[in-house]
């Protein structure tokens, strides 16, 4: 199957999200019985759609309008991007503060007295070798993994900083590991940024810069004195509001400044006192900028991205600045300061570095130690939109130590390819996510020691004349790898996760370090490391310890551990495959592999489960997957199965589809893509023609939630579904195919035109349900029918709607859930809040950081409430502290 391709793009003005959404299971491995879009998805099937999505439009014919339109960035990984930022921008664009404005209010509520608990601080072991069936990444070689992180800073103490993407800044004493949280009481989570200037000081850069879906632009830039304790807290704050709702890619230190690299252009402020206003010192396209003539565009968010920023070491003045949309756009390009003062494009003298904007795109710098050296890492929009190969244009190298060259190419992708990489299959190749993958960093004892990061991790330790994958991206289709339990890996050394994001070097008791950080958390490796033969790394060691906790959910589900007794808690992880936790555990393990999206839990039974991969493929087991690998010689011992519903052949569903059981009967289930599902055969289900389809929702539009209860059934859609003709609305039928009709949603906004995120059905009354609303209303949203609200409830099986919002704070509402005592639980962007029974208005529940609360469940008994966050993991409350 070809996931379809579609012209899109990134950000939002403040969601962009990417899921990595890769399985690993190699090709000599594809089982005849499960032939499926999940486990046996190989490197082979991805190159083969990557070729399909390119050279469809010309890298500057970025206006993408409706679904299913050819376009250059049908990959997974953009794709999941632009629908997460959908359901928080749609109809239109957020204005600058929204987020902000959400979590003053926010912390202004009222809160229960009970806390939350972490279920899944203990480490997520993603080669557990229980859990080796067909769909497994098991055996991959990336050991313990948690979310991704954005940034990485080390000094020679010992002490180790790492900034997730959604779950803050952490900090370990000893070299890595034994982390603790250091930026909870921010109001945002999201990293752009970690840097040490000359003084020790640490910088944070607030709002990841990856172009990704479930990134989350940040309040600023924030300076921890002494960062060896304390935290970071919101009087350390560089500047006004000036970087508010950006995102910050590098800051970097000269001439007594520190420069920020925005989606909002190029920065600066003294670094000698922290008060003053941030100086704006270059924005292409500054009519584009908040408040000014063209802000209201919808391609303003596209059109002043900045970088990076080198600075000439041995004249800070010297300044050059990489600024540039990773899809193409007229500004892309560098930049220096001409005679009169003035910031010019750099036309020539550059050598192998590209001029020309068609070839700048995502551009990484690094400098050595000594000044001798400057390195860049270059992404061509010209090849992300017409080769299927790759996007890397080139890694170069600055002899002169002077940013402005001249460049000489030192890498590109075809060599890299050939130097042990794991991705040599045409259409996948290194630098094939070199939009969203890039880090650079020089060893400070060696000019010529540089290690890259893109999908993989790269070493060359004479200036790039050669180079090494020292961290592949599995070892699947390595000859050293095996499945076999006893082995984990077979004889191939652990490598890193791939999806390589930040980089530092730093000393722990007189040795040398490289920590890298990417999609599974942070590793690390001396910096003179030993490789085997194939120029793999043998030393990679990983640091997510269960002490760090930034695991991504979108989902959980929660089932009697009928070996064990208690309860075993699942979930669907961002390029993390799906989490079993059962009750005696001490590790958990990894079941299915790639993005992990819904997922169902049999209540009386937590080994029966369904987990969504993307566009509702999705897998079921009856035993929670425990496999030994032997479906390798026998299909028939495989212990899961493919029952994808048609939707998914066609790509008429979501990028994370809709799932839900039947509250009455676990085992009728819905699932909604461009039509609304249904199977009545429970975790018995074994293919996906037992779907039958209950209503086609029609042409162009598709499921966004969907429950059932007592064979009563709510499906909301949207269709279009970004910001280019946004409309929602709500059908209702039965599950026996009976009764289907639109509902008339009114026109006067009583339910605004937004995405529709969650259904929450009174277990009482089939015909009282609640329906949450993501994005924000209409003081931040700058669309048509944006109407205000989060919170709806209908008593009339959804013929008629009421806002219950009242006090809740105006930020996006996506799960919610009734509490056995009839309250009401409700999961938002920045955390959860909770209406008690017979009660108008809302608390907040606990003192969760700023991070996304993307589903909300209950224990099988009810007695529990279950909140998983995309950054901090899976958090539990009794309901009776709810409120």
């Amino acid at each position: 199957m070809s996931v379809p391709t579609r012209k899109r793009r990134w950000l939002t003005t403040w969601a962009i999200t990417a899921s990595a959404a890769l399985v690993a299971i190699p090709a000599s491995a594809a089982s005849g019985q499960n032939n499926s879009l999940f486990g046996a998805r190989t490197l082979t099937q991805l190159a083969a759609e990557r070729a399909d999505s390119v050279g469809a439009m010309s890298p500057k014919a970025k206006d993408g309008d409706g679904d299913g339109d050819d376009g250059n960035e049908a990959d997974e990984i953009a794709e999941g991007a632009d629908q997460y930022a959908e359901a928080r921008t749609s109809p239109g664009i957020v204005a600058p503060g929204a987020y902000g404005a959400a979590w003053s209010d926010l912390t202004k509520l009222p809160s229960s007295g009970g806390s939350w608990r972490n279920v899944t601080d203990l480490p997520y072991n993603s080669d557990d070798s229980r859990y080796r069936d067909i769909d497994s990444n098991s055996s991959g070689g990336s050991g313990n993994v948690t979310g991704r992180m954005a940034a990485i800073a080390a000094d020679d103490d010992g002490y180790v900083y790492a900034g997730s993407a959604g779950g803050g800044v952490w900090r370990s004493r000893s070299g890595g590991g034994h982390w603790q949280p250091i930026s909870d009481r921010l109001p945002a989570q999201s990293t752009g940024a970690l840097s040490l200037d000359g003084t020790g000081r640490l910088w944070l850069g607030t709002g990841e810069a990856t172009t990704n879906a479930d990134a989350y632009l940040g309040s600023g830039v924030y300076v921890l004195s002494h960062p060896h304790q304390g935290t970071f807290s919101t009087r350390s704050r560089v500047g006004g509001d000036e970087l508010e709702s950006t995102s910050i890619h590098e800051l970097r230190f000269g001439g007594g400044k520190v420069w920020a690299a925005t989606s909002e252009g190029v920065w600066s402020h003294s670094t000698k006192t922290l008060k003053g206003a941030w100086k704006l010192e270059f924005a292409p396209n500054p009519e584009y900028l908040p408040g000014r003539s063209e802000a209201d565009d919808p391609d303003a968010p596209y059109k002043n991205i900045a970088n990076d920023i080198a600075i000439d070491p041995k004249d800070p003045s010297k300044v050059v600045l990489a600024v540039g949309w990773r899809s193409g756009d007229d500004y892309n390009g560098f930049y220096t300061k001409g005679a009169g003062g003035a910031w010019t494009r750099i036309t020539s003298g550059l050598g192998d570095l590209p001029a020309d904007a068609d070839d700048v795109g995502n551009v990484t710098f690094a400098r050595s130690a000594d000044g001798s050296r400057y390195y860049a890492i270059d992404q061509s929009p010209e090849q992300l939109n017409t080769n299927p190969d790759s996007g890397l244009e080139g890694i170069y190298v600055s002899k002169s130590g002077s940013p402005t060259g001249p460049w000489t190419k030192i890498a590109d992708y075809q060599g890299l390819a050939a130097d042990g990489s794991a991705l040599t299959t045409s259409g996948y190749m290194p630098g094939v996510q070199a939009w969203y993958n890039q880090f650079l960093t020089v060893d400070p004892a060696n000019a010529e020691h540089v290690y890259a990061g893109l999908e993989e991790v790269y070493e060359t330790k004479d200036g790039g004349s050669t180079w090494s994958t020292v961290g592949p991206y599995w070892n699947f289709s390595f000859p050293c790898w095996n499945i076999d339990p006893a082995k984990q890996t077979g004889d191939c050394d652990p490598t890193t996760h791939s999806d390589q994001h930040g980089v530092a070097i730093g000393s722990y008791h007189g040795k040398s370090f490289v920590y890298v950080g990417n999609d599974g958390g942070v590793y690390k490796r001396p910096v003179n490391g030993s490789q085997d033969t194939s120029g793999h790394a043998t030393d990679w060691t990983s640091l997510n310890d269960g002490t760090i906790d930034t695991l991504q959910y979108y989902s959980v589900g929660i089932g009697k551990d009928l070996d064990h007794g208690g309860v075993s808690v699942t979930g669907g992880l961002q390029d993390n495959g799906q989490s079993v936790l059962r009750s005696n555990d001490k590790v958990m393990g990894s079941n299915f592999g790639g993005d992990g999206g819904d997922t169902l839990t049999d209540p009386a039974n937590g080994c029966n489960m369904a987990e969504e991969y993307v566009y509702l493929s999705i897998q079921v087991t009856q035993n929670c997957a425990v496999n030994d690998g032997s479906w390798i010689d026998d299909d028939a011992k495989a212990t899961s199965y493919n029952v994808a519903p048609a939707d998914n052949a066609t790509g008429e569903a979501r990028f994370i589809a809709p799932l839900a059981a039947d509250a009455k009967n676990p085992s009728t289930w819905i699932a909604g893509g461009r039509h609304v599902w249904v199977q009545t055969h429970g975790y018995a289900i074994r293919s996906g023609s037992e779907w039958t389809s209950l209503y086609d929702l029609g042409e162009g539009r598709t499921a966004t939630a969907v429950a059932t209860s007592g064979g009563k059934v709510y499906a909301a859609w949207c269709g279009p579904c970004n910001n280019q003709g946004f409309a929602r609305g709500i059908s209702v039928g039965n599950t026996d195919g009976t009764g289907w009709h639109d509902i008339a949603l009114p026109v006067d906004g009583t339910v605004p035109n937004r995405y529709l995120s969650g259904f929450a059905v009174d277990p009482k009354n089939a015909d009282h349900v609640y329906l949450t609303v993501n994005g924000f209303s209409r003081q931040w949203t700058e669309g048509p029918g944006a109407g205000v609200g989060h919170v709806f409830e209908s008593r009339d099986g959804g013929t008629t709607w009421k806002d219950i919002s009242k006090n809740l704070p105006d930020v996006p509402a996506d799960s919610a859930v009734v509490t056995p005592n009839g309250g009401l639980a409700v999961g938002t962007d920045l955390g959860v809040v909770y209406r008690a029974p017979g009660r108008t208005t809302w608390q907040r529940v606990g003192n969760l950081p700023a991070v996304a609360v993307l589903q909300v469940k209950l224990s099988p008994d009810g007695s529990t409430l279950y909140a998983a966050t995309h950054g901090r993991g899976i958090y539990t409350i009794k309901v009776r502290d709810c409120g």
